[in-house]
C-alpha cells in the first residue's frame, strides 16, 4: 500500500489513477509522495519514506529542489497539462488590453434611468480601443503554453515574433528571432512564456522596457517576478507602456491604472485542474510502481519498459566514482543495466530475473548499499 499526501484540493479524478493498492489523504505524517500545487513547502519536513512529489502545474517555485534532491526525492511537474487554460487567459488579455472593457463594463453599471441608452451611446467614445488584426505579437518562450498562443493569435490575424534559445520548431508562421532585442523591437504585444530563474528574474525593467515600442501592452501570465513592477509603472506613467496584464499581481499592482490584475487564474479552469491532477498522479504512480522518472524536474527523465521478473532502482552521485562501483557490483548477476544523469544526480534502473530480494541476496543489496555516493536503493 502507497500512502499519498494532499497539500492543496486536488481533483477527484486522481482516483482514475489510483487504485486500491493507494492510499490518499490530506493529513499523512509519513507519505510515500506529495501531490500539491500551490501550497509553499519550503518548511516541509521530509520524513525518511517519501520518495517523489508530483506538482500539478508547471512551475515548481514553491518547492525547495535543492533540499529534495539532496534527500533522493524525485519532483515531478506537468508541463502542458494546463496550456489550453493559460492561452485561453492570453486571449482574454489581449482583449481587454486592447480595448477598455472593464472600464467600460465599471462605467455603465454606474447609470441608471429609463435613458440608459442615450448615455451609453454618449459616454462610449470614453471606452475606445484598438483591433489586433495585423498587430505584431512577440512570445517570449515557446514551450506547450507558448506555441498555443501562437497558433491561436495567428489564426486570429496577428504577426507572431518569437525567442526562445531551446525553441527547435520550425512553424512557418512564426518569425523566430535570435535576441530578444530584436523581438522587444517589433511587438506591438509582448506575451511571457517562461519560468523564473535568476537569469530571468526582473527581465523586464526599465533597461528593456526603453528598447520596446511606445504603447506596447506586456502580458505576464508566468511569473510575477518576471517583471520590475516600478519599472512598469513609470512606463505607463510616461506613454512607453499602454498596458500591463498579470495573473500574479503582487500589492503595488493592485488599483494601478493601467495595470490589469487578475487573481492567478491562469490554470484554474476545470478542465486544467483535472488534466495536471491525473498527469501527477500518473507519473507519481509510474515511479512508485516501475521507477520510471517521466518529467522530473530534478532528476534525469528515464523510462525503461519492464520485461523482466524485478527490478532494482539506485539514485546515486555522479560526482564521484559510484558509477563504476554499481557496474562492478552487478556483475555478479544476469541483468539488463540502463542509466542517466543530470548535474550530479544519477538514477540507474537494473531489470533482472534473479531473485533480488532482501532475504534471498542480503549480500548484493548490502554491497550496494555500502558503495558511497549511492543516494537511495529501491528493490521493486
Amino acid at each position: 500500500m502507497f500512502d499519498i499526501l494532499t497539500l492543496n484540493k486536488i481533483s477527484n479524478k486522481i482516483y482514475n489513477v489510483f487504485n486500491d493498492d493507494y492510499s490518499v489523504s490530506d493529513n499523512s505524517t509519513s507519505p510515500d509522495a506529495i501531490l500539491v500545487r500551490s501550497f509553499k513547502m519550503d518548511e516541509y519536513e521530509i520524513n525518511d519514506n517519501l520518495l517523489c512529489i508530483g506538482r500539478a502545474g508547471a512551475g515548481v517555485n514553491n518547492i525547495p529542489l535543492d533540499r529534495m534532491t539532496d534527500a533522493g526525492v524525485c519532483v515531478f511537474n506537468t508541463p502542458g497539462a494546463n496550456a489550453n487554460a493559460v492561452k485561453e487567459l492570453v486571449i482574454c488579455g489581449i482583449l481587454l488590453a486592447s480595448r477598455d472593457i472593464i472600464g467600460g463594463n465599471k462605467w455603465a453599471n454606474t447609470l441608471s434611468g429609463s435613458d440608459v441608452p442615450k448615455q451609453v451611446e454618449k459616454g462610449k467614445s470614453s471606452f475606445g480601443g484598438t483591433e489586433i488584426l495585423g498587430k505584431t505579437v512577440g512570445i517570449v518562450g515557446l514551450g506547450a503554453i507558448g506555441i498555443k498562443v501562437a497558433n491561436s493569435l495567428n489564426a486570429l490575424g496577428m504577426k507572431v515574433v518569437g525567442y526562445d534559445p531551446f525553441y527547435k520548431g520550425n512553424e512557418a508562421y512564426i518569425n523566430v528571432v535570435n535576441n530578444l532585442d530584436d523581438l522587444y523591437a517589433v511587438s506591438d504585444y509582448i506575451s511571457l512564456h517562461l519560468p523564473l530563474l535568476p537569469t530571468t528574474r526582473g527581465m523586464i525593467n526599465s533597461d528593456t522596457l526603453s528598447k520596446m515600442k511606445d504603447g506596447v501592452i506586456i502580458l505576464n501570465m508566468a511569473r510575477g517576478e518576471l517583471v520590475d513592477v516600478t519599472a512598469i509603472k513609470e512606463a505607463i506613467g510616461n506613454g512607453k507602456v499602454r498596458n500591463y496584464v498579470v495573473d500574479f499581481p503582487s500589492e503595488d499592482c493592485l488599483n494601478v491604472n493601467g495595470i490589469i490584475a487578475i487573481p492567478h487564474l491562469g490554470a484554474s479552469t476545470e478542465e486544467a485542474e483535472e488534466n495536471c491532477a491525473i498527469m501527477a498522479s500518473a507519473q507519481i504512480k509510474e515511479y512508485l510502481e516501475n521507477g520510471n522518472v517521466i518529467n522530473s524536474v530534478n532528476f534525469p527523465n528515464i523510462k525503461i519498459e519492464r520485461t523482466l521478473a524485478n527490478r532494482i532502482t539506485i539514485i546515486y552521485n555522479t560526482a564521484t566514482k559510484a558509477l563504476d562501483d554499481i557496474k562492478a557490483t552487478l556483475s555478479t548477476i544476469d541483468c539488463t543495466f540502463n542509466y542517466a544523469e543530470r548535474g550530479t544526480i544519477g538514477y540507474a534502473i537494473i531489470d533482472t530475473d534473479d531473485n533480488i530480494s532482501l532475504e534471498v541476496d542480503e549480500n548484493l543489496v548490502s554491497t550496494l548499499a555500502d558503495i558511497s555516493d549511492i543516494i537511495s536503493i529501491r528493490i521493486l
